[in-house]
């Protein structure tokens, strides 16, 4: 009856402001009202565990970690566009930036969810999203900063290559911010200085660029210290159209360790997402688990006996996990397994619960 009456909050006031983009939001609502939630996964058409789609210039599209192992796709394909504000041809993780907007078109024609994340560089010191060696960066590009017109011009780029893919797009920038790793973290910038850089950003993709396709996640990370606070980097209800959480589970060094550190992750899920679903209900939002997972899923059962209990009850529109990067790039940073590794069973017995949706099983559009 929660869920219900969440997603009929939900639906009122997306079918209230029916804009370019109702039809994507519809489709999130549509996935709250049935009690499922969609199944993403970072970078899952342009390489995986022991390939790479950028060398073998693949525009079938049909390589994925997840089919290999499931037989269907992932609901919602993450992307990111970190690198395209400084004009590169390749993205912070490798990823050829016209093969990728090839990538989100086929699985946008497919029946999937594209949604967009953006580590941008750091455009006051030149270097990367985690460089937090100067705590002025958010105000000085914000108008009347030092580089301002600078950071326009990569809004400029971020602006373009969103109008290039043709497709209605989640876009989630400027996240975990209530953590301090990110130069636009919590430590890094005033609550009014945050909201205004995310107020900044939807003005001019929206109204100067006119990109209208574009649902708004904003997505706190987890953590009871950094969290509790997160509702004063909220720009308003104009800006936001989902409510997101990144969570990840910790991974642990040692057997016997995995129960209390699973159950502390199961704990911190509830809590944020609690705190999300509320504010959720309040505003008229939608809510989503926008990154999470377990690296290198040193717990076979995750799926089942930690995940989803994290999540059950809640409700979400998706749940996303990070990405399966190459085995010649990093060969223990993978969050899906590949077909015949340890977690695959149980990622199986996952993807056959009544609650998970994915591209071949479910019809998303």
């Amino acid at each position: 009856m929660k869920k219900l009456f969440f997603a009929l909050t939900v639906l009122c006031t997306v079918l209230a402001g029916c804009t370019a983009q109702g039809s994507l939001e519809q489709r999130l609502a549509d996935a709250v009202a049935s009690g499922k939630y969609m199944f993403g996964h970072q970078d899952d058409l342009m390489y995986g565990h022991s390939w790479n789609g950028n060398t073998e210039v693949d525009h079938n599209f049909t390589k994925s970690d997840v089919f290999e192992t499931l037989g269907e796709y992932p609901a919602i394909l993450g992307l990111d566009l970190g690198g395209i504000e400084l004009g590169s041809p390749c993205n912070l993780d490798g990823n050829d930036f016209a093969l990728m907007r090839e990538a989100a078109q086929k699985h946008y024609k497919r029946g999937g969810i594209v949604t967009l994340s953006w580590h941008a560089r750091n455009p006051l010191t030149g270097g990367d999203a985690w460089d937090v060696s100067s705590d002025e960066v958010v105000e000085s590009i914000l108008p009347g900063g030092e580089v301002n017109e600078k950071f326009t011009q990569w809004l400029d780029a971020v602006a373009n290559y969103i109008a290039s893919l043709e497709i209605p797009v989640i876009f989630r920038p400027w996240h975990e911010h209530t953590g301090s790793w990110f130069w636009w973290g919590t430590g890094l910038c005033t609550p009014d200085q945050y909201n205004e850089l995310w107020a900044m950003t939807y003005d001019y993709l929206t109204e100067e660029k006119g990109l209208t396709d574009i649902v708004w996640a904003i997505s706190p990370g987890a953590s009871f210290s950094e969290f509790e606070a997160w509702e004063d980097r909220y720009p308003g209800d104009s800006y936001v159209d989902i409510i997101g959480l990144d969570c990840y589970s910790p991974n642990v060094p040692a057997d016997s360790l995995w129960v209390p550190a699973n159950e502390a992750f199961i704990t911190e899920m509830h809590y944020c997402l609690g705190a999300i679903e509320r504010m959720g209900r309040e505003h008229g939002k939608m809510i989503a688990v926008t990154e999470t997972g377990l690296e290198t899923l040193g717990y076979p059962n995750w799926w089942t006996e930690v995940l989803q209990p994290a999540i059950d009850g809640f409700p979400i529109a998706y749940v996303l996990v990070w990405r399966n990067a190459n085995e010649a790039d990093k060969p223990n940073h993978y969050y899906v397994p590949v077909s015949d590794g340890p977690a695959a069973d149980d990622f199986r017995k996952f993807a056959e619960s009544e609650q998970t949706m994915f591209l071949s099983r479910n019809k998303l559009n």
